[in-house]
């Protein structure tokens, strides 16, 4: 197969050695045609930026990737968090209409974009795994259109830890990669409003804080009614 060296924008060069990923990176499970190039990207790294050519696709092997846009005040309004296992760069259109930084050090699994349609063309099962996957990014950015636009900080903040919990198995164990400022950026809240958000929910007994990144959902009723 032949190999090509993956172009990227990104302020710092990648580091590290690129690996061929074969199918056990699991991009499509019904399928053993795609392969990809294995990237590490260190904290706060761009993977790309908005208006790059969208050449390729990318999935998240290990750590965690955020997208986002930046606004003409300065102001970033972060549109997901990408987890290990998931897809993200699928754009429409020929440019990506947002950026995407590791959120800390991760690997991704680059794939050319030519050879993912050209597989989906012919591949049903592998067409419909996409569908699934977009019609979930769909859904996503309506609940989180929902959100930003009818919801208190405190019901923001109790609908993005069941949405973590629910994306880690549903343990109760909320383990959060991310920042306060980048949960307040994806909430559309201050680093102050989330902090105290915190607070109170600790305070209330609905969470438990082991550490900043460490969360124990203790009052799921309570947080699924606020974030319902």
């Amino acid at each position: 197969m032949l190999i090509q060296t993956i172009r990227t924008n990104s302020s710092r060069p990648l580091f590290g050695e690129p690996q061929l990923g074969a199918f056990e990176t699991g991009l499509f499970a019904s399928t053993a045609e795609l392969s990809g190039l294995s990237f590490n990207y260190s904290r706060d790294e761009e993977i790309y930026g908005e208006g790059e050519h969208t050449e390729f696709v990318y999935k998240v092997a290990s750590g965690a990737v955020r997208t986002y846009k930046l606004m003409r005040d300065g102001r970033r309004q972060i549109g997901e968090f990408h987890l290990s296992g998931d897809l993200f760069g699928l754009d429409l259109g020929d440019r990506h209409h947002l950026t995407a930084e590791a959120v800390m050090d991760s690997t991704v699994i680059v794939f050319k974009r030519r050879q993912v349609e050209a597989l989906v063309a012919h591949n049903h099962a592998a067409a419909r795994e996409l569908w699934l996957m977009t019609a979930n990014h769909l859904k996503h950015a309506e609940d989180h259109m929902l959100l930003l636009g009818r919801k208190t900080a405190l019901e923001r903040l109790a609908a993005f830890l069941l949405e973590m919990d629910a994306r880690g198995g549903e343990t109760g164990l909320v383990e959060l990669p991310m920042l306060r400022r980048d949960i307040a950026d994806y909430l559309g809240l201050t680093l102050e409003t989330v902090s105290r958000s915190f607070s109170e929910l600790q305070s209330e007994g609905v969470v438990e804080l082991d550490g900043a990144r460490h969360v124990i959902l203790r009052k799921r009723a309570v947080l699924e009614a606020m974030g319902a």
